[in-house]
Parts: structure tokens; C-alpha cells; sequence
């Protein structure tokens, strides 16, 4: 069995030196040759070889050595070999190194002092030590920093050893002498520390009577006092107060990293609101002076969790909070804006609105190459602010109107669709919004913003002037009739005869051809020889936008075209007195869309127009041919409520999820408050008043009672042997983010010692051992509490398997008990999380693993089904339950979660019920590693059968 061991060096196995090499360069009187060699015994050592013959020739050849290297190299050597027998008892040899070590400490050399001394540190052999003890206190007084402060590491390190406090009873006090007439820094730190971990109360009497003077002291000092007040306070509250004020007194100290901890530091111990005030503004002051964008995130997560507890001294720090917008990082920005979005309040949503369209303005520079997905983010983030306070919509809704045209897709689409939100929660807003929408509509260069853009001119276009405008804006932006020509050498380019002709000429008797001017002709096909092939006409270089894109064969462009002009002209048939000028407008629209269909059916383009986009522009032409109320009511005003219903849907959505979140567990009706004006004021400070009460509220609203209940904890203990086996072991699991502890207790159920007990754990999966298992001895019926860290580095379902191995004293060979398998379930590593339809899609359609997992159950509802499938997976339904509502027979939901590494797992459910009431379908799994696709895919074959 491996034992512990403080040194790790990587050793390239495929070339092992062979002991007799080792040894006639360690004989021989070259240094660099024997620097090799002791390399080489110390890797070949630590890889489980055990080279006895090497001993005596170090201790005659290499112990006398004056070059530093090997002697450092000689106390590695030390450190590793075996210097007890299999009873625990120390090696006679091992007086020879006494002597030697002894020699070490009373070397001439500070080096070599330092090195010993830091040997001595990783050194638990008492026998070993006790001769050295003189020595060792003697180094307390060297001259040399170097040799005091690791002086004070071997007098601490001897002191924690379990006879360490009959072989250095005074060393408390003595280090405590130490301390007051140190002046290294370093060493300082050290003794300090010495007394925190062995005397605390020392460590605490010398912080207070030296409390005036803690700010002045190094920085290695004052993170260790800010360890020892922590502690402190965790175990006295009452003395908190005098503690803090010793923080706040730290706050302006000159180190970032003693700041940053003083103010993790107050937040965990204190909720008063001077002190939570004081750590926020020392983040935000963090944020702004470390350039490192590391740190800066770190900042911003503490700065998040103190937005969760303390929302409302976090609202005054917003401003501070946005500088961080400064960096040029996307990460920073994106957390940045996650933090500010939820802090906003009609106190300071127009001095926010302000910095952000300031911040967008800055993005049009396009110095930056990620400055299209930021420009997204401040438009997603000006969107949430719009919609929460609708009075400021009318401050940014024109200048993120100049965006439409957006290179970056993605935030043109987020600008379209804002609009299309602000529209209809701005009433006031509508006729200035359409009639900017009209002014820059020939800009927007997206199919997709196009068709949110149409739909917005179709429905929100209301008065006379609105409608014809809307009507002329999409003529030109589709250019002049038809989209395609066919020509014949010497025919007349009269665009308005060969329109008419287009019209009276049967399908099957045109062809379409191309003029040399570019203009377009149609002949019979009697004369069908004489034609050159179909061409497009692509227009000017001025081509409207609407006509780029259709040439390209966007056919469902087309059909949001010509369902646009149909809504424009039903309402102009309503604006409009003149019978003539509804005629003209309707035959224009025909002309149009019969264009369009004639384009999608002809040769000119590499793909015909698909199915849908046909019937619905047919639709659309047989409606304005033959209109009726009815279907007037429907197109005019239903669609419209459908939006606004969505709109409210989601509104009660956001609603639903604020309020489940603010109810918070609150505790038992009988527990003891303190009333803050009934309290005895006995000369305490403000603060101290202020964290007393913070406390007292909150043991009233339950925050200090623990999530976990006993019964939850019974839950996580496995058992991993049979009670019948002589050993019997069991687990308790704790998972937490990336460590798992298996907390083992093991039980020895004979009555005779075991010896030598070792738990031995091995892992599969993206797992891994921290350390290895020490060996126990067991007495008769008694048992063993064995702790093992796991570390775990990505999603997925991992197993840790093992043995118990022990020895008996009658039997010699070792006795194996084999232990179950410990399943890591990675439900424990992730959470429901919510994202937005277009980044689900986007997700959905980048992620390379895919598991597809065939739906078999015995539940027969399709909403009954989807809930179990969401509780078993611990996932979020980005679906909204108004699209889930009533019976069809199918159902199809999107469910999304984050895992603690920040993988994302895309699940998609689609079902349907068969005549024999069973449902089937499938459940489709997609992420970017092949270990939560494959994981979930396992949880869900497991779970879904349902009914248990």
C-alpha cells in the first residue's frame, strides 16, 4: 500500500536507472554526476521502489557533501524512505541521520539551516525529533530571517504531533516572546500563526492588545489575523462586534488580496448594514482598480450573492457596479449587466437607461470585434428595462431603431422584436415608432427582422396616411415588376406593355427571357427556339431589400409580404372614402403577389417555392378578390390578440417566478426574538447595535435553521458492505460542486485486532482520488471514521468502486472484503436554468451530441408524462404551460439546465398518443460533451417508465 506523501515529481517510466548505476555515480567525486543520481533515487523511491542497498552508501558518500543542491536533495531522500519497521518502531539506522540533522542545525550555513529545519516540518517520527529539540529552539534567535521563520514552522509542526506538547511544553510562550520582538515580516507571520493553530487564546490576546496597530502590519500578517477572527466569531458570536470593527479597520489596507478577503470576511459575519454597505463598496472599488479579468469575475460573483441577500443596499451601489462595463471582456460585461438588471428601481432606471444607450452608441465605433454580440447584450438588457419601466421606452426605442440594419443578425432581431413589444405596451408611443419603422425599413438587410418588421407595419399601420405610406414603403422595397424577364433580340423594353402581358398570357404558353438592357420580354411558345434562358432580374444597384431577399428563393419572405399587403389593404378599404383608390391599391397587391408566385413556380430560380408560402399567398389573393366580414374580423383583429395574449402570458410567467422566489422558509412561531429598543445598549458601538439586530431578524425569518433535516442526510448513507462480512463499512455522501467526501465509517465486528486496515477506492469516470488511505489497526468491536475526497471534473455519471484489506494476526495472508458501488448521480451536479427561445435554437443547432431516447411508459397523460420527466431530471420546461394547454394528442416542450461547470444540457420532448391510449415519441438529449448527453439519456431510460 502507497503511503502518504507531501512530494509529487513526474518520472518517465520507460527508462528506470538500475540501483548499481545510481550508486557508482553517488561513490564518485562528481557533483553534477551525483546531483543526477540522488534524482534519480528519490523518483525511482517515490515510484515504489525500495533500494535498501542504496542507504549506507548515501550516508558514507553523500552526507558529508558541502554542495547545497545534494544536500537538499539528500533531506528529499530522507523525507521518502522508510524509517520504521512493520511493528511502528524507528530503524536503528536512523541515529546515524540524527547526528547528521543535528550537524544540519548548528551548520555555519543559513541555507542549510532553513532546509533542515523545513525537513523537520514533514518529519513525524518522535524518536527522530526529540534528540533535536535543543537545536531547533536554539534557531529561534539565528541571526537570519530565513532561519527564524522556518524555525517557528519545525516548533509548530513538533508541537502538533501527538506527544508534541510533553516535548515542547513552553513553546506557546515562547513563540509569543518571538512574536513581540520579531521584525521580519515573514517570520512574523509565522509565529503568529503558530499561536492561532496550537494557543488561541494567545493568538486573540495579542491582537487585542495590539489592536491599534493591526493596520500597519504586513500583509502575509493580516490575512492570518482575519483567519483567527473568523474562527473566533463562528465560536463566540457574542464577541462579533469588537472583531468587525478590527475588519473595517483593515478595509483600507494597501494589499487587494487583504481587502478582498476583509470583505468576504464581513459579509459571512455580519448582516449589518454598515458592514454589508462597506464590503460592496470595497468590490466595486476591487472592480475598478484590478486589471485582471479573473479576479474580476470573482469580484462580480461575491457581488452577485450579495445582490441575493442584500438587494437593497446593492441598489445603491448600481452606478459602481456598471463602471465594470469598461472592459473589454464580454464575460465581465455579460455578469455585469446579469447583476444591474435586477437591481433596477424607478429610482435609478433612467440613470441606467442613459449609461446603457451611451455604452451602445460606443459600440458603432467598431474598433472591437465582439462589438456586434455586446451591442446584443445592451439591447437584450435595455429591453428588460423597457419593458419593466415602459416610461423610459420612449428615451431609447428611436436610437435602437438606427440598429435594424445591424450587421450582427442577432441584435437586429433583438431590436425588432423590442419594438415589436414596446409598440404595443406604448400606445403613445405607435405612430412616432411607424413612422420611423416606414422611414428605415429599406435598411434592414435580415430575412428574419424583414418578417418581424412586416408584421409590426400590417398591424400597427391605423390611419390613412400610416397605411398608404406602408403600402408605397413595401412597393419599393420589392422594385419594379415582375422578378424575373424573358426577352427576344429587338423586342421593345416597355415595362408597362410587357406587365399586361404577363397577366394575359397563360402559363403554359410564356417563357421567361432576358434583354440585353436588362428588361424583361414574353413570347408564345410557338417561337420557343429563339429564347435565351430565364434570368433575374436583380434591378439597380439601388435594388429594394425586400427583392434581394426574394431572389435568393426566401419564398416565406414572401408570403409575410404578401400577408402584410393584405392586412394594409383590408384596413385601407376601411380608412379610405374613395371606392377607386381601394381598387387601385387591391390591384397592385394582386400584381404583386401574383409576381411573387410566378417567380417561385418559374425556372429562374434553383428551388421552387415550398408548399406552405404557396397556399398562403393564394390565401391571400383569393381574400382580396372576394372579402367577407368574417374573415375580416379574423385578420385584423385576431392576430392582434393573440399577440397581446402572449405578451400577457409571459408577463404572468415573470410574476409567478418573482413571487416563488421571495418566499422564503420562515421559522418556528415560538422562537426568541430580541427587540432592537428593548435591547441593553451596554457600550456598544452603532454598528455592534446594528449586527445584533441583523442577527435577531434574522433568526426570525429562519435564515440560520439548516436546509437539511435528518431525514435527507439518512437519504445520502449507503451502505457498502453486508452485515454479515467481519468488517462492515458504510458511507455517507456530501457532494459540493467539485468535491465529493465519502465520510466511511468502518466497523470491525470480530473480536480480534485487525491490522494494517486500509480502504482502498478506485474511480471510473471523470473522477479522481486526492489523496490515498491511510492504514489503520482496529481493536475487537470497535470502529473507524475514514474520510475520502473525490475530485470531480466535468458532468457525468461517475462510479467509485473498492475493497476493505486488513490482516490478522493468526492468518498471514491479507483478508479482502470487496465494497458496492458507490453511482455518483448527476442530478447533484445540475440545476434548471432558463434561456431564451433564439439561444436554445442556436445551441440546439451548434451542440455535436445527441441521445436519443425512445419514449416507453406506463403513464398515458401527455402533461403527466412531461412533469415526471422534468422532476426526474431536475430541469427547467422553457416552454410556456399556455402552449402545453388542452387535448390534441401531442405535445412537444424544450427543457434546459446548467450544470456546475457550466455545461449546458438541451432537452427536447416530443410525444404523441396512439389509439391504444400508450403514448410514444422521443426525448432527445443535446449537449456539447458526450458525458451529460449520454448521462441524462441513462437517468431518463431509468425514470421514465413512470408509475413507481
Amino acid at each position: 500500500m502507497e503511503k502518504s506523501c507531501s512530494l509529487l515529481i513526474h518520472f518517465d517510466k520507460g527508462t528506470p536507472a538500475l540501483a548499481n548505476e545510481i550508486k557508482e555515480s553517488l561513490e564518485g567525486n562528481d557533483v553534477p554526476a551525483k546531483i543526477d543520481a540522488m534524482k534519480k533515487a528519490v523518483m525511482l523511491l517515490l515510484n515504489g521502489e525500495t533500494l535498501p542497498q542504496l542507504f549506507i552508501t548515501i550516508i558514507r558518500y553523500v552526507l558529508p557533501s558541502e554542495d547545497h543542491t545534494i544536500q537538499k536533495l539528500l533531506l528529499l531522500y530522507l523525507e521518502i524512505i522508510e524509517k520504521t519497521d512493520s511493528k511502528g518502531r524507528v530503524l536503528p539506522e536512523m541515529i546515524l541521520i540524527c547526528q547528521n540533522l543535528r550537524n544540519n542545525l548548528q551548520h555555519p550555513n543559513e541555507y542549510i539551516r532553513g532546509v533542515t529545519l523545513r525537513f523537520l516540518c514533514r518529519l513525524n517520527e518522535v524518536d527522530i525529533i526529540e534528540p533535536l529539540i535543543p537545536s531547533i529552539m536554539s534557531n529561534l534567535e539565528h541571526r537570519h530571517p530565513y532561519v527564524r521563520r522556518n524555525a517557528i514552522l519545525a516548533v509548530m509542526s513538533v508541537y502538533k504531533l501527538p506527544q508534541g506538547e510533553q516535548l515542547l511544553a513552553d513553546a506557546p510562550e515562547k513563540i509569543e516572546n518571538v512574536l513581540t520582538t520579531e521584525q521580519d515580516p515573514s517570520a512574523k507571520r509565522n509565529a503568529f500563526l503558530m499561536l492561532f493553530q496550537c494557543a488561541q487564546e494567545r493568538a486573540v490576546n495579542y491582537l487585542l492588545a495590539h489592536v491599534d496597530r493591526v493596520s500597519d502590519w504586513g500583509d502575509l500578517l493580516q490575512m492570518v489575523v482575519l483567519d483567527l477572527v473568523r474562527k473566533v466569531c463562528r465560536t463566540n458570536k457574542g464577541e462579533k462586534g469588537k472583531y468587525i470593527k478590527i475588519i473595517i479597520s483593515l478595509l483600507t489596507a494597501p494589499s487587494a488580496g487583504v481587502v478582498y478577503e476583509c470583505a468576504g470576511t464581513l459579509v459571512s459575519l455580519s448582516s449589518a448594514p454598515t458592514a454589508i454597505r462597506a464590503a460592496a463598496n470595497t468590490y466595486c472599488q476591487l472592480l475598478q482598480s484590478q486589471s485582471d479579468n479573473n479576479v474580476k469575475l470573482i469580484v462580480l460573483d461575491r457581488l452577485n450573492e450579495l445582490k441575493s441577500s442584500h438587494r437593497e443596499i446593492m441598489v445603491d451601489m448600481i452606478m459602481d457596479v456598471l463602471r465594470a462595463l469598461s472592459s473589454p471582456n464580454l464575460d465581465i460585461r455579460r455578469k455585469t449587466l446579469d447583476i444591474v438588471l435586477e437591481l433596477i428601481t424607478p429610482r435609478n432606471i433612467n440613470e441606467v437607461v442613459l449609461t446603457l444607450k451611451k455604452e451602445v452608441m460606443k459600440t458603432q465605433s467598431g474598433e472591437l470585434e465582439k462589438n456586434g454580440e455586446y451591442r446584443q447584450m445592451l439591447i437584450q438588457a435595455i429591453h428588460s428595462c423597457a419593458v419593466k419601466f415602459p416610461e423610459v421606452a420612449s428615451t431609447v426605442v428611436h436610437l435602437l431603431m438606427d440598429f435594424l440594419g445591424d450587421n450582427n443578425v442577432a441584435s437586429a432581431i433583438d431590436v425588432v422584436v423590442f419594438v415589436r413589444e414596446i409598440i404595443e405596451t406604448n400606445p403613445k408611443l405607435r405612430i412616432s415608432i411607424v413612422t420611423r419603422l416606414l422611414d428605415t425599413f429599406y435598411q434592414i438587410r435580415a430575412a428574419r427582422v424583414c418578417s418581424c418588421a412586416l408584421w409590426i407595419i400590417g398591424e400597427y399601420c391605423l390611419s390613412l396616411s400610416e397605411v398608404e405610406s406602408g403600402i408605397a414603403t413595401i412597393k419599393q422595397c420589392l422594385g419594379d415588376l415582375p422578378f424575373y424577364s424573358a426577352s427576344e433580340e429587338g423586342e421593345a423594353n416597355d415595362s408597362s406593355k410587357k406587365s399586361q402581358q404577363v397577366n394575359s398570357t397563360t402559363v403554359s404558353s410564356r417563357r421567361p427571357a432576358v434583354l440585353a438592357d436588362g428588361t424583361y420580354a414574353t413570347q408564345s411558345a410557338a417561337s420557343e427556339t429563339a429564347f435565351s434562358p430565364p434570368t433575374v432580374v436583380q434591378g439597380s444597384l439601388t435594388a429594394g431589400n425586400l427583392r434581394s431577399l426574394l431572389l435568393t428563393g426566401d419564398f416565406f419572405l414572401g408570403a409575410v409580404v404578401a400577408c402584410t399587403l393584405t392586412k394594409l389593404i383590408l384596413r385601407l378599404e376601411e380608412v379610405q372614402p374613395s371606392k377607386v383608390e381601394v381598387n387601385k391599391a387591391t390591384t397592385n397587391a394582386l400584381l404583386i403577389m401574383v409576381s411573387m408566385i410566378q417567380l417561385g413556380q418559374s425556372s429562374a430560380l434553383p428551388h421552387p417555392i415550398d408548399n406552405d408560402s404557396y397556399d398562403r399567398m393564394v390565401l391571400c389573393v383569393r381574400l382580396l378578390c372576394n372579402t367577407g366580414n368574417e374573415v375580416r374580423k379574423i385578420w385584423l383583429n385576431s392576430c392582434h390578440e393573440s399577440f397581446v395574449k402572449m405578451l400577457s402570458d409571459k408577463q404572468m410567467r415573470e410574476t409567478e417566478e418573482i413571487k416563488a422566489k421571495a418566499q422564503i422558509s420562515h421559522s418556528q412561531p415560538d422562537d426568541l426574538i430580541d427587540f432592537y429598543h428593548l435591547k441593553s445598549r451596554r457600550g456598544m458601538s452603532q454598528l455592534e447595535l446594528e449586527d445584533a439586530v441583523q442577527d435577531d431578524l434574522k433568526r426570525a425569518t429562519g435564515e440560520f435553521v439548516k436546509d437539511e433535516t435528518d431525514a435527507n442526510k439518512l437519504n445520502r448513507v449507503l451502505q457498502l458492505t453486508g452485515f454479515s462480512d467481519p468488517v462492515y463499512a458504510e458511507a455517507y455522501v456530501t457532494v459540493h460542486h467539485y468535491d465529493i467526501v465519502l465520510d466511511v465509517t468502518v466497523i470491525n465486528r470480530t473480536k480480534e485486532t485487525l491490522q494494517n486496515l486500509c480502504l482502498e477506492l478506485a474511480t471510473m469516470g471523470d473522477l479522481k482520488l486526492v489523496e490515498r488511505p491511510q492504514n489503520y489497526t482496529l481493536a475487537p468491536e470497535s470502529s473507524k471514521q475514514i474520510k475520502a475526497n473525490i475530485k470531480v471534473s466535468s458532468t457525468e455519471t461517475g462510479v467509485i468502486f473498492g475493497n476493505i484489506v486488513y490482516e490478522t494476526s493468526n492468518v498471514f495472508d491479507r483478508m479482502v472484503v470487496v465494497l458496492n458501488d458507490i453511482h455518483i448521480d448527476i442530478m447533484d451536479y445540475i440545476s434548471p436554468a432558463v434561456c431564451s427561445d433564439a439561444a436554445f435554437r442556436t445551441m440546439w443547432a451548434e451542440f455535436e451530441w445527441e441521445n436519443k431516447v425512445a419514449v416507453n411508459t406506463v403513464i398515458q397523460d401527455e402533461k403527466e408524462f412531461l412533469d415526471h420527466i422534468i422532476k426526474s431530471t431536475n430541469m427547467k420546461c422553457l416552454t410556456a404551460l399556455s402552449a402545453l394547454e388542452g387535448e390534441c394528442g401531442f405535445l412537444a416542450a424544450n427543457l434546459y439546465a446548467k450544470s456546475v461547470f457550466g455545461e449546458d444540457a438541451l432537452v427536447n420532448v416530443s410525444i404523441e398518443k396512439q389509439a391504444d391510449s400508450k403514448l410514444s415519441g422521443y426525448i432527445r438529449i443535446r449537449s456539447k460533451t458526450q458525458g451529460i448527453a449520454l448521462s441524462l439519456g441513462d437517468k431518463i431510460t431509468l425514470k421514465q417508465k413512470g408509475g413507481s
